[in-house]
């Protein structure tokens, strides 16, 4: 099943919720923060998720087309939303925190709680992955995005799971002067997720939230620096690694290095 990254993404257990209110444990398979989309096997399939969605190529898809969301806005489940697609944005164009997704962008009205559900063709064939929507007011102003799925097979079919145990944020800039980085950049954990290869090699997620220029920023967490000898300067350096451990071979032991209390220490682990 796939869904939004940030839905899942360091949780300590995901449960999924059928038609009929069934519900049962998924585990994360693969995860991209940096294209918000995420990829989950269910322990088991009820008989009310037999029916799976058929996909379609997102490449024919073009403005002005009508497209359906469906989704669970603010709790209200199986609702669902017309609208047109209104821009396409390639990859590294309109958000950069995720520079790895293609997105389309929407007039379909997408809310709080519609994140990860699909955005369908008229042919009822799923076209994309609700990502999120702008908004000044809190409510839907008709600026919805969606992770093409074409993006999102492209980024989930191989396994990249250890990033996926976490979240956090990249600090560049002025953020990584003032958390004192010794390193052009780093990735400050969040949350670590239980039980996770992050979490067995002793990763430490934060404690706290400061607001920094008008953003929530996690403090207390440890800093990534590198992991292998590559630096995390960089999302493409960030997926560099995430193919890394993804491509090693079970039990191989890797090296991660964090600033930890402004101590810069080294971690080890071993890949799953």
């Amino acid at each position: 099943m796939m869904t939004a990254a940030h839905v899942v993404n360091g949780m300590d257990e995901i449960t999924v919720e059928g038609i009929g209110g069934e519900v049962v444990r998924a585990t994360l398979l693969s995860a991209n923060a940096a294209a918000d989309v995420s990829l989950l096997q269910l322990e088991r399939v009820t008989k009310a998720m037999r029916v799976a969605a058929r996909m379609s190529s997102s490449d024919a898809m073009r403005v002005g087309e009508q497209v359906m969301v469906v989704g669970a806005p603010y709790g209200l489940a199986y609702s669902m939303s017309v609208g047109w697609i209104s821009a396409r944005w390639p990859a590294n164009t309109i958000f950069p925190d995720m520079p790895l997704a293609e997105f389309f962008q929407t007039t379909a009205t997408i809310n709080t709680g519609n994140s990860g559900g699909p955005l369908f063709n008229m042919a009822g064939e799923v076209i994309g992955i609700v990502s999120q929507n702008i908004s000044k007011s809190g409510g839907s102003e008709g600026l919805g995005f969606v992770v093409t799925i074409n993006s999102a097979r492209a980024l989930l079919v191989p396994r990249k799971v250890f990033w996926g145990a976490l979240q956090g944020l990249l600090l560049t800039g002025r953020l990584a002067t003032v958390f004192n980085v010794p390193a052009p950049a780093g990735f400050l954990v969040k949350t670590v997720a239980q039980g996770s290869m992050a979490w067995n090699m002793g990763l430490q997620g934060g404690d706290g939230i400061v607001t920094i220029a008008g953003k929530e920023i996690p403090v207390g967490g440890d800093i990534i620096l590198s992991v292998d000898g590559i630096p995390v300067v960089s999302e493409d350096n960030i997926e560099q690694i995430r193919n890394r451990l993804a491509s090693g071979a079970p039990g191989a032991p890797f090296k991660m290095s964090v600033l930890r209390a402004g101590k810069v220490i080294d971690l080890s682990g071993t890949m799953e």
